[in-house]
């Protein structure tokens, strides 16, 4: 590989492994680099998600070591995220790009007026309103959420937000270090899947994963220290990055 793809990648990541731990749609990012560089499309969504494991796994320990995260307790709505990412998973070698982009692109411009329209949902702090325990719509709510993210990562982690600041009453911050931590785990197996049939490019991948894991580190203390408001920002110009891409604005 040319010292310049080398550069790309890391460079690429670092600025994805940022955007994925404040927000959402870091891939949206790495995948089109991925595939520029030579690779196929189903090749490029699982060697992605070497580098979305490896920069999980420095946003948990960081959000951990900021006391935002508890796993003794905060492990729970990852167990049916898990379940369905290793469904979608399997669908994915059948993927078809086209008309999921065209999918996305619609919820993604729907989320952002919804964020723009309702600021306050996402910034209020909700001490007292978060539930004991998740409900079982909750279970099946973020089976569906696995069952995208492994299918292909794209944008997961705005609809990780949104079930979790709007269903779970969870604040942006504790939002965001629960999104990292469900990914980290779900990713564990969907990327096994990928890995055996093939289609995970592990030199890439690692390669990748150097940038991203940088940027998550950075990503993890931006949320904390900045607060919800501050990584509301961060969302709304991630989706408009994405709402553009996804329109074929800069393609």
């Amino acid at each position: 590989m040319e010292w310049y793809m080398i550069l790309a990648l890391i460079g690429t990541g670092l600025a994805a492994g940022f955007i994925n731990t404040t927000a959402g749609g870091g891939s949206m990012l790495t995948l089109p680099l991925l595939m520029f560089l030579g690779l196929p499309a189903n090749v490029a969504n699982g060697t992605n998600r070497i580098a979305i494991l490896l920069q999980n796994v420095i946003g948990v320990n960081t959000f951990r070591q900021k006391k935002v995260l508890n796993l003794k307790t905060d492990y729970k709505l990852a167990v049916p995220a898990t379940a369905g990412s290793i469904i979608g998973a399997l669908f994915a070698v059948e993927l078809d790009p086209l008309l999921l982009k065209k999918i996305i692109a619609g919820l993604m411009v729907v989320m952002f007026l919804f964020v723009v329209a309702k600021p306050e949902i996402w910034v209020k702090e909700r001490v007292g309103q978060t539930l004991a325990k998740p409900t079982s719509l909750q279970y099946i709510i973020f089976f569906f959420i696995g069952l995208y993210g492994g299918f292909i990562q794209l944008g997961v982690g705005f609809f990780l937000l949104a079930g979790l600041v709007l269903g779970c009453g969870q604040d942006l911050v504790k939002a965001n270090a629960l999104k990292v931590f469900i990914v980290l785990i779900y990713t564990v197996f969907s990327l096994g899947i990928f890995i055996v049939n093939k289609q995970a490019n592990i030199s890439a991948g690692l390669i990748l994963a150097a940038g991203n894991m940088g940027g998550a580190w950075f990503g993890a203390n931006f949320a904390v220290k900045g607060g919800a408001k501050y990584v509301r920002y961060v969302l709304l110009v991630a989706l408009v990055i994405v709402i553009l891409n996804l329109f074929g604005v800069f393609s």
